[in-house]
């Protein structure tokens, strides 16, 4: 943050267990945020774990009745069905609920919000009075950021192709490919617990039969969040892009391509201009972004714009954003942006 505000907070991470959630906690304290008080909650799986908060070892404690008393902020970052057991609790209990596990893509009565975009979109509607927040998931936030960006330029089309990481089904989807790929480098046969399929060495446009989760499903959820956040922001259905979503074999971050249609007087400077002016961070030397180059990183970053050699008027967008760092970054935002407010 910019400056201490002369009060501090009481913070709850409930699902603090998750990758999300310990990210949470890393940014709190590395972005001074103002808190006097933080409180590390998770199911009763979760409780008793050592883990760290401030820099300090601290213990998850199994959720409780009073476990949001006195809270200012309770961020929900673990599991949509914990999300949707307890939101309620905490707002009773009368803290702001800022949601990232996406559990309230869909409930009219959150409101969705990326602050990074507040200077290229009209900011959310009555922000000082709004209970409950929703953050979205990293895919959603940097579909709605390429929309928003370019938007002033109207393109006739805009389609995003994501790679997407095992984390976002965390620590079980990183196990699980951790110990296919050994196993499949010793011939051996190879667990598909959490896919059904095999996802080491391999790019899926679907999961198997008996997985959990769909990747159709998570498209479907990816392309609500874009539609319902653009819409809310008042733009029309010509901005929102078509999506597309591969597994890869990959444990951290997404990559992500982009193709957008122009009209004649756009040009690759226009388009890194509108980038970079909704806070996406144009790399302009002769590397591209990766997912590993991105690890840790709370902005989109994204490299120099090309034009398509066939497709007149078009242009190809190659980039990459941290996952777990970047709806965790957007769900702490928030929260300072409220306390600016």
């Amino acid at each position: 943050m910019h400056s201490m505000p002369a009060r501090t907070f009481r913070v709850a991470i409930a699902g603090a267990s998750s990758l999300r959630g310990k990210d949470l906690s890393e940014l709190i304290a590395e972005r001074s945020f103002p808190t006097s008080d933080l409180r590390l909650i998770d199911d009763d799986v979760a409780s008793g774990t050592l883990t760290e908060a401030g820099g300090e070892p601290a213990f998850i404690q199994a959720i409780a009745e009073d476990s949001f008393e006195g809270v200012d902020f309770a961020f929900f970052a673990g599991r949509p069905e914990f999300a949707i057991r307890h939101w309620e609790q905490a707002a009773r209990a009368g803290a702001t609920v800022v949601d990232l596990s996406g559990a309230f893509v869909d409930l009219a009565e959150s409101q969705p919000w990326i602050p990074s975009l507040d200077g290229v979109l009209p900011p959310p509607v009555e922000i000082k009075t709004g209970k409950l927040f929703f953050s979205p998931p990293a895919a959603t936030l940097v579909a709605c950021t390429l929309a928003a960006a370019l938007a002033p330029l109207n393109p006739s089309r805009l389609s995003i192709v994501f790679l997407q990481p095992v984390s976002e089904r965390g620590p079980a989807g990183i196990e699980e490919l951790e110990s296919q790929t050994v196993n499949l480098l010793r011939f051996q046969p190879i667990s598909q617990t959490v896919y059904d399929a095999q996802v080491a060495f391999n790019l899926l446009a679907r999961f198997g039969a008996e997985s959990r989760e769909q990747l159709g499903g998570a498209r479907a959820a990816i392309s609500r969040g874009v539609s319902r956040f653009l819409t809310s922001r008042g733009l029309g259905s010509a901005a929102i892009p078509a999506v597309q979503l591969v597994q890869a074999p990959v444990f951290y971050s997404y990559a992500f391509t982009a193709h957008a249609e122009c009209g004649a007087a756009v040009d690759a400077a226009a388009l890194e201009k509108a980038l970079s002016a909704a806070g996406v961070s144009v790399e302009t030397g002769a590397t591209s972004p990766t997912n590993v180059s991105v690890a840790g990183e709370s902005r989109i970053h994204v490299a120099r714009v090309e034009a398509d050699p066939s497709v007149a008027h078009s242009w190809w967008l190659w980039g990459a954003a941290d996952n777990v760092r970047l709806a965790a970054a957007n769900a702490l935002r928030i929260a300072e942006k409220l306390i600016a407010s």
